[in-house]
């Protein structure tokens, strides 16, 4: 418990005008929390939707977190997670020398994910 109080993690995803689109991201999150009372979480966004990496970041590190993982929420490591993410995690770690942040795979390249979605997808022939 002392070192997920030093922990936070953020969840990345590219944004959107519509409103409607974080309410997953934000659903991750809440459960996040409901698994693990006390865990610090905090949405973010590339661009369209507040807040951006840097204000998540900014949050957590007023909490006390020194160690922060960036778990991109992509099926696919494509040009935002391979070149924008590290462009934004350079800035932070400048910014916070002494933070460690650790940026994930995205999400949907994880194995346990991926058979997640292979069981919804069988779904239909149950």
């Amino acid at each position: 418990m002392a070192g997920m109080a030093n922990h936070g993690t953020i969840l990345f995803g590219h944004g959107s005008r519509d409103p409607l689109w974080r309410l997953p991201i934000e659903a991750v999150a809440r459960r996040m929390q409901e698994l693990q009372p006390g865990a610090r979480v905090q949405c973010a966004y590339l661009e369209l939707t507040i807040p951006d990496l840097a204000t998540a970041a900014d949050t957590l590190v007023a909490q006390g977190c020194r160690s922060i993982t960036v778990l991109p929420m992509f099926l696919g490591t494509g040009r935002h997670a391979r070149e924008d993410l590290p462009v934004l995690l350079a800035r932070l770690r400048e910014h916070y020398p002494s933070v460690h942040f650790i940026q994930q795979p995205a999400i949907g390249e994880m194995a346990s994910v991926i058979d997640l979605m292979a069981q919804e997808a069988l779904r239909q022939y149950s």
